[in-house]
């Protein structure tokens, strides 16, 4: 089934940057070991069948899911360790009380209307090589609430490199990779807390956006996975250009179609090639056209939503299933390290 939607509201600003820091002052010049995704490459090997699920608590990134993420790259961070993950959530906390009072000094340790958590996420991980993702959680009480009540979670944000051994081999000692980051809540919050690591971590942070063409990859690649029976449609939406109003075109797909179409056009076992991505949105763009006289390829690809996974141009990406989560990561941190480099 295919129809017309409003179009949806773009993000401005997708190459902005939290702040204006331009590059990492101490960082080498990170050169390419491999061809990447990132860069569109005319091949690559698919992401690895989800690991086993014995040693891996699934609760513990469950509320990873279905949540909507905004990306951002990141640069090596410089003398982060893991050890002081408490210290830099009181460090954290009086800078953002500090933020609040437009930059009065308020003194660590004393009890503040936010309360910040940083944690570390040792699932989230694709090779040995891989730093453990780093979670950072805001939570806040109303002054009105007993003491005793419940902490409401108002913002979070987690670092993360999946598969990022190109970046780590060519980085230094000191330097700590973890490419990927993505925030969930109040923009203001993103900012502040992005702040607090750029200065403290002598790094950057920098939006990043997901081109059509590797959107593109993103739909065969997530399509060739498994799901169960009852999985949704995957919709493919297009931007149609050089029009006085905005209009967008949601193009749905039964997902056993979208498999078995995949099926007849990859060729190698666990590996895909531009040429077959190209085959199939061809075959894809062919069926519409047939059918509504509407020529796809003169359009943008802004949005892929599957049973995977969900992802935006403007950098917005919601997860939908577990055990393709590291899998899903492993592609967005490749991004992120060809927007570094």
């Amino acid at each position: 089934a295919a129809g017309l939607v409003p179009a949806m509201e773009s993000a401005d600003g997708a190459a902005r940057t939290l702040l204006s820091i331009g590059r990492l002052s101490r960082g080498p010049p990170f050169g390419r070991a491999h061809s990447r995704f990132g860069i569109s490459p005319s091949g690559r090997l698919l992401p690895p069948a989800p690991r086993s699920q014995e040693n891996a608590d699934p609760q513990r990134t469950a509320f990873l899911l279905r949540k909507q993420w905004t990306l951002y790259s990141v640069s090596p961070l410089y003398k982060f360790s893991n050890a002081r993950l408490r210290v830099y959530a009181r460090l954290l906390s009086a800078f953002i009380a500090a933020e609040k009072q437009k930059g009065l000094a308020v003194e660590v340790g004393v009890e503040l209307d936010i309360k910040v958590a940083v944690s570390s996420l040792p699932d989230l991980k694709g090779s040995d090589q891989d730093q453990a993702a780093i979670l950072v959680q805001l939570s806040s009480r109303s002054p009105a609430s007993p003491k005793n009540s419940e902490e409401k979670l108002i913002w979070s944000g987690w670092f993360c490199c999946v598969s990022g051994d190109d970046l780590s081999e060519n980085v230094p000692e000191d330097f700590t990779c973890l490419p990927l980051f993505l925030a969930n809540g109040a923009e203001s919050y993103t900012s502040i807390v992005g702040s607090w690591f750029q200065k403290t971590f002598d790094c950057s942070f920098c939006r990043l956006a997901i081109s059509p063409l590797n959107l593109s990859w993103m739909a065969a690649m997530w399509t060739g996975c498994k799901v169960d029976k009852t999985a949704s449609a995957m919709e493919l939406v297009f931007s149609v250009p050089c029009l006085p109003q905005p209009l967008d075109i949601s193009y749905a797909i039964h997902p056993e179609d979208a498999k078995a179409l995949w099926d007849t056009v990859q060729k190698t076992p666990g590996e895909i090639t531009q040429q077959e991505v190209d085959v199939f949105m061809d075959c894809l763009y062919s069926h519409f056209h047939r059918h509504f006289k509407i020529h796809l390829s003169a359009t943008k690809l802004v949005k892929v939503s599957t049973a995977i996974a969900s992802a935006h141009c403007d950098g917005i990406v919601k997860f939908l299933q577990s055990q393709y989560l590291p899998g899903v990561l492993m592609l967005l941190t490749e991004l992120a390290i060809s927007q570094i480099q």
